[in-house]
C-alpha cells in the first residue's frame, strides 16, 4: 500500500513548526509526538525519528545525547547559526538553550591547540547551568536581600557576538 505524499507533508510541517516556535529550548520526540496528537494527527512514532533524524543530517536541527542510553533532543538551529562551531549553555531550570557564538570560541580553539593540542568538536557539545534570569531567582529565594548583588551572571557572552 501507497502512502499518502499529503500525511507526510502536513506531519513534516507539524514537527518543523513545533521545532521553530521552540526554538529556544530543547525537544523530545516524546514531546513532538504529544504536540502532534493535540494537533488532531496520529503520528507514527517511527516517522517522527526519522525525520528528526534528517533534519540532523540536514543541519536544520541540532541533536543532543547526553549519555548513552539518554533519550535524544532536537533543537532548531535559524539559518546562519552554524551550531556545529559553538558550544551551548543549557538552563537546568528552564531548558533555555544559549549559543556561545562570540570571540570567546576562538580563545578557547586557540588554547586548546596551543596548550593542549586538541581540536574541538562542537557538534552537540552542551555546558549545563543556571541562565540569568534562573540564577537571580534563585538567589532571590536563597538570599532575598542580597538579589541586586547575585545577578550578574557569565552568560552575558553568549547573548552577544
Amino acid at each position: 500500500m501507497a502512502r499518502s505524499d499529503g500525511y507526510n507533508t502536513k506531519t513534516r510541517q507539524l514537527i518543523l513548526d513545533y521545532l521553530i516556535n521552540n526554538r529556544q529550548h530543547a525537544v523530545s520526540a516524546s514531546n513532538i509526538l504529544a504536540h502532534l496528537e493535540e494537533q488532531g494527527a496520529a503520528p507514527n512514532p517511527t516517522t517522527v525519528y526519522r525525520y528528526l533524524d534528517k533534519l540532523a543530517g540536514e543541519q536544520r536541527v541540532m541533536k543532543y545525547v547526553a549519555d548513552k542510553g539518554e533519550k535524544a533532543v532536537f533543537q532548531y538551529v535559524d539559518e546562519g547559526r552554524h551550531c556545529r562551531e559553538h558550544l551551548h549553555l543549557k538552563c537546568v531550570r528552564c531548558g533555555r538553550i544559549y549559543h556561545l557564538d562570540c570571540h570567546f570560541m576562538d580563545e578557547v580553539r586557540s588554547h586548546l591547540m596551543a596548550e593542549h593540542g586538541f581540536t574541538l568538536q562542537c557538534e552537540g557539545s552542551v555546558l549545563y547551568g543556571l541562565c540569568r534570569s534562573c540564577a537571580a531567582k534563585e538567589a532571590e529565594t536563597v538570599h532575598p536581600a542580597q538579589t541586586e548583588k547575585n545577578c550578574e551572571s557569565p552568560i552575558d557572552t553568549a547573548e552577544k557576538p
